[in-house]
């Protein structure tokens, strides 16, 4: 039938072939880190070693079941398992991939409920003043953090009041952040501006005046800034202004 696929094939381990799997990946590298970090955690302290044409749906189950973190992370980490054993089918591994009719964790969706307006004047007023006016661009424009934290003068149009959203700032572990791609095609936008947001910037600017080609945002040294280190100064303006639990987007 041509379907045919030699049984010593399978006997590279789950970890050997999914190394090489990733290292010819077309990855971002924050998805390239995140992969990495998902299989050296999750997959292969229990099925790593486990050679590819022995493992069984059974097992890829019970993986799923052990891993106690959020459904939607469960989710994301199951799809990683998937496609490399829909690879492995392609490239003759094995016959017939494990990952069948497998049973995750429901994903509950929380209703969204946007912040008032004193809420986030709150967080503002908590802010240290370098990062006033994030806080009032990201609630007036709906921009992603890596966008905000990559935001140059270049891309604002004080005049049209409008930004040009086609880059963001990305940070891998232990490299100095750098520009890259928005996280899709379609997050490359025009967005107009409030005129409160417009002010924001303005006054912002005035206050922190940007190295050329530099963020307009950067740390107390004009460092480009990294979401580790910013999500502390978040936590604590979201505290002090009595708004728990919300993040930056």
């Amino acid at each position: 039938t041509g379907t045919y696929v030699d049984p010593r094939a399978g006997r590279m381990t789950l970890k050997e072939y999914a190394e090489q799997w990733r290292s010819i990946q077309v990855h971002r590298p924050t998805t390239a880190e995140v992969v990495e970090r998902v299989l050296r955690r999750r997959v292969y302290p229990v099925i790593g070693d486990r050679p590819l044409g022995s493992i069984k749906p059974s097992e890829i189950q019970a993986l799923v079941k052990s891993w106690d973190v959020a459904p939607a992370t469960a989710e994301v980490t199951y799809s990683y398992v998937a496609t490399i054993f829909k690879a492995a089918v392609l490239d003759q591994r094995v016959a017939k991939s494990p990952c069948q009719n497998i049973k995750l964790p429901e994903v509950i969706k929380d209703r969204v409920v946007p912040m008032t307006t004193d809420e986030v004047q709150a967080i503002v007023e908590a802010m240290p003043e370098r990062y006033r006016a994030m806080v009032i661009l990201a609630a007036g424009t709906g921009m992603r953090q890596g966008e905000v934290f990559g935001l140059t003068l270049g891309q604002v149009n004080f005049l049209k009041r409008e930004i040009e959203v086609d880059r963001q700032l990305v940070a891998v572990s232990g490299r100095a952040p750098v520009f890259g791609p928005p996280k899709t095609s379609s997050s490359r936008r025009t967005i107009p501006l409030p005129n409160v947001v417009v002010e924001a910037l303005a006054r912002h600017v005035q206050l922190f005046p940007p190295a050329e080609g530099e963020p307009i945002f950067t740390g107390s040294e004009g460092q480009r800034l990294r979401r580790s280190a910013f999500g502390e100064v978040w936590r604590k303006a979201t505290r002090a202004a009595g708004v728990r639990g919300v993040t930056f987007h």
